[in-house]
C-alpha cells in the first residue's frame, strides 16, 4: 500500500500555497549573517552545519521532515521529488515513485538515475565518485539501487531497517545531478530547489537567487538569499540589533546573548531550543598516550559538566549521554539511569580522586603532568569550551593548551585523525540511533572521529535498528549508551542550547527543536516590508 496517495499530496501542496495567500508577498532578499567560510557547499561531501544551512535552499530530497513541524520525526516525513513510497512485504525494499515535470537548475531533466547515481556515490557502492562521503555509515544497510523507466526507484536493503526512510529526508540528503561532476558541485552547485547558486566569496558572502523554474509554481516568495560570513558573534549580535541582518544566523545565539537581543531589539523574535548537537571531547585512540585505556579513563572520570553548563548556558543545556535527553529527546536517558554511567556519578571529588589515583601509577603528579594539546575549531561555541576543559584538567595532572584553527582546517585534520585529543562538536541530524550510532561510533564511519571499533556493538546497533518495538528498542539503545561510556569513546560534555532570532517582518518561519540541519528549504518564507 503506497504511504501517500498523489491525491492526498496535491491536497497539501494546495494548503501551502494557499493558506498563506491572505498575506504573503513576493520580493526581498533575506540577509543572514553567516559565522565562518563553509569548506564548499557540496553538502553531501561536508560535515558542517555551516554547509547545509546556507546550502539546502539549493536542493530537494526525495522526501523531507514537514518544514513547519517544529520537531522532527517518522510521521512527519512529506514527499518531496518522490509522491509516494512503499515497503515490500519483509520490509528490505523502499520504492518511490518519482515527480514528473522536475528540471535541474541547468534545464535538464531530474530522473530515476540522478536518485541512483547519488546512493551509488554516498554509499560508495562506485567508489571514487566523490572525494569523501561524511555519512556512508548511514548507507551500510543498502545493497542496491534499481530504476523501473525514469519515474521509479527502489531501495533494496540487506535487512529491514524501518528508520531508513528518516535517513532520506534529514537535510544531508538531497538528491544530486548526475551529468555534473563532483568537482562543480563544490564550486558552483546544481540542485532543483527553490533558489539558485550565484557566488560564493570566501571570507565574504554567499548569494542565492529565485528560481524562476521551481516545480513548486509561485514559490519560492524571496527574490533572493545572502549571508554575509561575519566571523566574530559581537559583531554578528550588533549587526542583527541594528537591522543590518534580518534574522541571526539560526543557531548562534547564546542564553545572555538572547537576553541582551530582548532588552535591545524587543520585537524581535527569538526560539531557544535544543539543538541535537552536543560538546564532546574526542580522543585519538591510536597516538600514544591516549591508546592507552587507563588515560582515556581519567578523561571520561575527570569531566565536570555542571561548571561546564552553568558557565556557557546559565545551566540550560541537557546533561545526558550521546542521545539527545528528555523531553526534547526520545532515546536519552533519564537522570536516574544516566548517573550509574562512567563519568556521570555526581560526586565529581570521588571521580577525580580516582582519575588522580590512575595518574599516580601512570608515573604523573602534580609536579609531573601529562603535557598536550586541545585541537579545536576557531569559533565561540568550541573554543570556549576548549578553555574550560584545558583548566578543569589541571585538576588531574594534565598541562593542556588550546589549539584552535579554521574550520577547514579543522575538519580536514579532524577526517585524518591529525588530532590528540579535542573539544568537539557533533550535530545528530535526526533523533534517531541509526543516525547516531552507525555515523559517530561505526567501524570505517569517515565522521567516528576517534577510530573506535568494536565489531560487538557494530552487532548492537543492528539488532536496534530492526527492532520494532519502541520499548525495547529504548532498553537496547541504553545499553549501548551504557557501553560506549564505560569504553569512553567521545565523553558528551552536555547537549548545547542555541537561539534564533528574527525581526518581525520575516514571516512563516518555523526553527526545529531536535536537530539543526533540517529545516532551511526557505520557499515559503517572505518578508512583510
Amino acid at each position: 500500500m503506497w504511504y501517500f496517495s498523489r491525491l492526498i499530496f496535491g491536497a497539501i501542496a494546495a494548503l501551502v500555497c494557499v493558506l498563506p495567500a491572505q498575506a504573503q508577498k513576493h520580493g526581498g532578499i533575506l540577509t543572514i549573517p553567516h559565522i565562518d567560510t563553509p569548506p564548499s557547499p557540496s553538502i553531501q561531501e561536508e560535515g558542517t552545519a555551516s554547509v547545509v544551512i546556507p546550502f539546502m535552499a539549493l536542493y530537494n530530497n526525495l522526501v523531507i521532515f514537514d518544514q513547519h513541524v517544529p520537531q522532527h520525526k517518522l510521521e512527519t516525513i512529506r514527499p518531496e521529488l518522490a509522491t509516494e513510497w512503499k515497503w515490500s512485504a519483509d520490509g528490505k525494499a523502499l520504492t518511490f515513485a518519482l515527480r514528473d515535470g522536475v528540471k535541474w537548475h541547468d534545464g535538464k531533466p531530474f530522473t530515476s538515475a540522478d536518485v541512483k547515481c547519488t546512493w551509488d556515490m554516498v554509499s560508495g557502492l562506485t567508489p571514487g565518485k566523490i572525494r569523501k562521503s561524511p555519512r556512508q555509515a548511514w548507507f551500510s544497510n543498502l545493497t542496491e539501487i534499481t530504476v523501473n523507466g525514469d519515474r521509479e526507484v527502489t531501495f533494496h536493503l540487506k535487512r529491514a531497517q524501518p528508520s531508513f526512510v528518516a535517513l532520506l529526508a534529514s537535510g544531508w540528503s538531497p538528491v544530486y545531478p548526475c551529468h555534473v561532476t563532483s568537482a562543480q558541485m563544490r564550486t558552483k552547485p546544481i540542485g532543483t530547489g527553490p533558489f539558485r547558486f550565484v557566488e560564493y566569496r570566501l571570507n565574504e558572502s554567499i548569494r542565492m537567487e529565485r528560481n524562476p523554474d521551481y516545480w513548486k509554481k509561485g514559490l519560492p516568495y524571496l527574490d533572493g538569499i545572502e549571508y554575509r560570513i561575519v566571523p566574530n558573534r559581537a559583531t554578528r549580535m550588533l549587526g542583527f540589533i541594528a537591522g543590518k541582518f534580518d534574522m541571526t544566523y539560526p543557531t548562534d545565539v547564546s542564553v545572555p546573548l538572547m537576553k541582551d537581543i530582548r532588552t535591545q531589539a524587543p520585537a524581535a523574535q527569538c526560539i531557544m531550543r535544543r539543538t541535537n548537537v552536543s560538546t564532546n571531547l574526542i580522543i585519538n585512540r591510536d597516538v600514544a598516550p591516549f591508546d592507552n585505556p587507563d588515560i582515556r579513563r581519567v578523561l571520561g572520570l575527570s569531566l565536570d559538566r555542571s561548571a561546564f553548563n552553568d558557565i556557557l548556558n546559565e545551566g540550560q543545556a541537557g546533561i545526558a549521554g550521546s542521545m539527545l535527553p528528555p523531553p526534547d529527546g526520545v532515546w536519552g536517558m533519564p537522570p536516574e539511569e544516566l548517573k550509574t554511567l562512567l563519568g556521570y556519578d555526581p560526586d565529581l571529588k570521588k571521580r577525580r580522586d580516582e582519575a588522580r589515583a590512575i595518574m599516580t601509577k601512570l608515573g604523573y603528579g602534580p609536579d609531573k603532568r601529562l603535557k598536550t594539546k586541545i585541537f579545536t575549531r576557531d569559533i565561540n561555541n568550541f573554543r570556549d569550551p576548549a578553555t574550560i576543559l584545558a583548566d578543569q584538567l589541571k585538576e588531574v595532572w594534565f598541562e593542556a593548551e588550546v589549539d584552535a584553527v579554521d574550520t577547514p582546517v579543522y575538519y580536514s585534520r579532524v577526517f585524518k585523525r591529525d588530532y590528540a585529543i579535542g573539544l568537539n562538536l557533533t550535530g545528530s541530524s535526526l533523533d534517531d540511533p541509526d543516525q547516531h550510532f552507525y555515523e559517530n561510533y561505526a567501524c570505517g564511519s569517515l565522521r567516528n572521529y576517534t577510530n573506535y571499533c568494536n565489531p560487538a556493538m557494530e552487532k548492537k546497533f543492528d539488532a536496534q535498528s530492526m527492532e520494532t518495538d519502541p520499548a525495547k528498542r529504548l532498553r537496547m539503545v541504553w545499553d549501548l549508551e551504557r557501553q560506549l561510556a564505560e569504553d569512553v569513546v567521545r565523553p558528551i560534555i552536555f547537549h548545547d542550547v542555541g537561539a534564533g532570532c528574527w525581526h518581525p517582518h520575516v514571516k512563516n518561519l518555523t526553527i526545529m527543536v531536535n536537530s539543526i540541519y533540517n529545516g532551511w528549504r526557505w520557499e515559503d518564507i517572505w518578508l512583510d516590508k
